[in-house]
């Protein structure tokens, strides 16, 4: 296995990670407050979410892209 796909890797797992801790911070007493008073989560919940999100496009993105096989 490469580099690429190695580091492509890592990208996909940290974005699961984010995504993971921000659906936790979505139910946490902060967020719980901020959705009380403005009808939605903190802003680094729904961040840590979308950061999530976005690593995972990329790190699959560079997952699926490479050499073909036998070139």
């Amino acid at each position: 296995m490469n580099t690429n796909k190695l580091i492509s890797l890592a990208i996909v797992a940290g974005g699961i990670a984010l995504v993971a801790f921000g659906v936790a911070a979505t139910n946490s007493f902060p967020s719980d407050v901020s959705r009380f008073f403005t009808g939605s989560p903190t802003d680094k919940a729904i961040w840590m979410v979308i950061g999530g999100i976005v690593a995972m496009i990329i790190g699959l993105g560079g997952l699926s892209y490479g050499k073909p096989k036998g070139a």
